[in-house]
């Protein structure tokens, strides 16, 4: 029989996966007639074609901001979701422990490990305005017990994570004190997951998954700086993630390496005990260079050149200090211990790739992702975008380009930087570029974009940072900026908006 050329043909296409419980299976259905009953037939099937829930079995790892925000964005798609985390709350990072590591350097394998990098007098160096998930930001809380600063320190942030988890029942979802030892991919495209209950048996337990989201953070595993001379220098040497308190560092000579946000705290917190401190930079201007102003004992270099057996440190300027101890400021490594890929994904240079715009893996998406790679960004809004994105995607209500669509935009990415002259460890790192990327992520979820307080946020509080090193956490100029985000605040709270994103 012929069809009548006014036909319209309508496909329902389903992202290509494994068979899995609760899953629908796609059907191709034509649509007899483009008349006016045919265009809306064609119509709510699309529609429908975005309202069917497809639920997945997803392990998430961590129980930090990331993994907090990641279940309940993959629960409010109707996932099955676990969460896996080591410690015996919610928080990850924003835990404050007194503990260090047996190896302060961190380069021991077998050392004992702990998870936090805080240290005690940290503040956050971002105004809790622009700090908060969307839908529940970070207010000042009425309570005695609370830190109402604009910039608070880090027990602030580990209560609002708290509060989030306790609004949002997360905490039903998490298995507390239970390591992820192993991730293994398995034949079609599942995960098995080893864990472990701490201080239980050796063996573990298996459990298979439809997906994996990996949120087990980046700040643990210290990345050191390589100086000549180094094995040979006599003096004490440690990273900043074992870092606490200054009272250890009462009367000596302290090299730190380091110019990023936690070596500019520490050096100011260190000078207030020790005898002197020198700071060894490798971008800085020689008009900042000496002694630094408001300090009778401290010091900006350039770069360490060399060190020696007797406990000199030598500047690539020639100039040299007989110091006690070099702490390490100077980040910290992707480590992914647990996963197996058989290769696919692979950390080089603290580049860990290919991602496709940093969360899928193009050979294993989407039942492998990623969230929280990105540094130098407003972190818990763009965990909130990355996880809505993959929430969505498991739901079939966004879909991912082809593998080869994939991973030609990741080969495009590292085009770009190498034509830049971003050395690879970079990759991930963002600062003003995170805007444009958080735009994308959002139009992928159907979401408003970055509201534009937020952006200028971020700037106005960069440049008083800079104006204002010492003070910029107390003495600010952006009064209109917290208005304007109060004013979104109420929005996002009340009945006016109810969900930003469709």
């Amino acid at each position: 029989m012929l069809i009548p050329a006014e036909t319209t043909a309508v496909t329902i296409q389903r992202l290509s996966m494994p068979p899995v419980s609760n899953s629908v299976i796609s059907r191709h259905v034509a649509v007899i007639g483009a008349g006016a009953a045919g265009l809306v037939t064609a119509r709510e099937l699309r529609r429908k074609r975005h309202s069917v829930v497809i639920s997945h079995h997803v392990a998430v790892i961590g129980a930090g901001a990331a993994g907090l925000v990641t279940a309940r964005e993959l629960q409010r798609k109707g996932h099955s979701v676990v969460v896996f985390e080591r410690g015996d709350q919610v928080g990850g990072t924003w835990v404050y422990t007194a503990m260090l590591e047996s190896d302060h350097l961190g380069l021991d394998p077998t050392r004992t490990k702990v998870h936090s990098s805080l240290y005690c007098s940290l503040r956050t160096n971002l105004p809790r305005e622009s700090m908060g998930f969307s839908d529940y930001p970070f207010f000042s809380r009425d309570d005695p017990d609370r830190d109402p600063r604009r910039f608070p320190g880090h027990r602030e942030v580990l209560m609002y994570l708290k509060d989030f988890a306790h609004e949002f029942r997360l905490g039903e979802l998490v298995r507390f004190e239970t390591e992820v030892v192993r991730v293994r991919l398995m034949e079609g495209s599942k995960w098995n997951v080893k864990s472990r209950k701490r201080d239980e048996d050796e063996a573990g337990f298996d459990e298979i998954f439809d997906a994996v989201v990996v949120c087990n953070g980046h700040l643990t595993e210290p990345r050191i700086a390589l100086i000549p001379g180094m094995n040979e220098w006599p003096g004490k040497q440690m990273h900043s993630h074992n870092y606490r308190v200054p009272e250890p560092f009462r009367d000596q000579v302290v090299v730190l390496i380091g110019s990023s946000a936690s070596a500019v705290d520490i050096s100011r917190d260190i000078a207030g005990v020790a005898k002197e401190v020198h700071i060894a930079a490798r971008t800085v201007g020689d008009e900042t260079l000496g002694k630094q102003p408001g300090y009778d004992n401290m010091w900006l270099h350039p770069m360490i050149g060399s060190v020696s057996g007797d406990g000199t440190v030598y500047f690539q300027d020639g100039s040299l200090v007989l110091a006690d101890v070099i702490l390490h400021c100077t980040g910290y490594k992707y480590d992914f211990p647990f996963l197996e890929t058989n290769g696919i994904v692979t950390v080089d240079d603290n580049r860990v790739g290919p991602l496709y715009k940093h969360v899928f893996p193009p050979a294993l998406a989407p039942w492998l992702s990623f969230v929280g790679l990105p540094t130098k960004v407003i972190t818990f809004t763009m965990f909130e975008l990355q996880s809505k994105w993959i929430a969505g995607v498991l739901s079939n209500q966004s879909m991912l380009p082809s593998q080869e669509e994939m991973m030609e935009d990741v080969k495009a990415l590292y085009s770009s930087l190498e034509a830049a002259g971003t050395p690879k460890q970079y990759t991930h790192c963002m600062g003003i570029s995170q805007f444009q990327y958080s735009n994308w992520l959002a139009a992928q979820c159907g979401c408003p974009g970055n509201e534009e307080w937020r952006v200028q946020m971020y700037l106005a509080n960069g440049r008083n940072r800079r104006a204002r090193p010492e003070t910029f956490r107390d003495e600010w100029e952006d009064h209109h900026l917290v208005l304007q985000a109060h004013e979104d605040f109420i929005k996002y709270t009340s009945n006016v908006v109810s969900d930003k994103c469709v």
